[in-house]
């Protein structure tokens, strides 16, 4: 498991009809707060004729900043009940906007929650998501003529053990770059071994970062 939230890895839409009120819901993964405004912004100009447009936002490797909009809902409806479900979902870096068409029938304040929370829990279940690792680097200086079989083996590899393949550099040999759980690299070290008769070596470089991994 990742010691940080999850993002997504595209935006995703999905509608909800309840007591004939749309809620049109758009899911997108943000940079930064400052991101989300503008994505906010820019579906209150698409939706400019909706009754309100309510936002919930979660920003941070650590998922530390948080904002909400009820816009015009009575307080504490939409814009928390939003935003509850991104924190039970345990994703960062995320902006949930729910637009509401009214559609004549009042729903109180309970079933304005529910159908709130519900909205984005919906589309986040068509969200494809992303795992926020960190991961440690391991490097291997393959013999240009064994570098098609090495491409093969990492590749395997990484898929494998929740890892992913860096850059690869063609100098004077084949330099692959990988970067797994710090736990997994002596398994890694130990396959290339056997696989080179001892000859290529998986080097722990001692650098770490936090790397986005698609979720299988």
């Amino acid at each position: 498991m990742s010691a940080f939230p999850a993002t997504i890895a595209a935006p995703v839409e999905h509608e909800l009809v309840i007591k004939k009120s749309r809620f049109l819901t758009t899911v997108a993964p943000v940079e930064s707060p400052e991101h989300a405004d503008e994505i906010i912004a820019a579906i209150k100009k698409t939706y400019w004729d909706a009754r309100h447009n309510c936002s919930a936002q979660v920003t941070g490797l650590s998922g530390d900043r948080a904002r909400s909009s009820d816009d015009g809902e009575p307080s504490g409806t939409a814009g928390m009940p939003m935003l509850e479900v991104l924190r039970r979902r345990e994703l960062t870096d995320v902006v949930a906007v729910v637009t509401r068409y009214f559609g004549g029938i009042k729903l109180g304040a309970g079933g304005l929650v529910r159908a709130y929370s519900t909205a984005v829990s919906e589309a986040l279940d068509g969200a494809a998501l992303v795992d926020r690792l960190p991961l440690a680097q391991a490097t291997l200086a393959v013999p240009h003529a064994d570098a098609g079989r090495f491409d093969n083996l990492v590749r395997t590899w990484v898929a494998a053990h929740g890892a992913v393949l860096g850059e690869t550099v063609y100098a004077a040999e084949a330099r692959f770059e990988v970067w797994a759980p710090a736990d997994a690299l002596p398994a890694l070290a130990a396959e290339v071994a056997e696989a080179s008769g001892g000859a290529v070596s998986a080097v722990q470089t001692g650098e770490r970062r936090v790397v986005d991994v698609p979720r299988g």
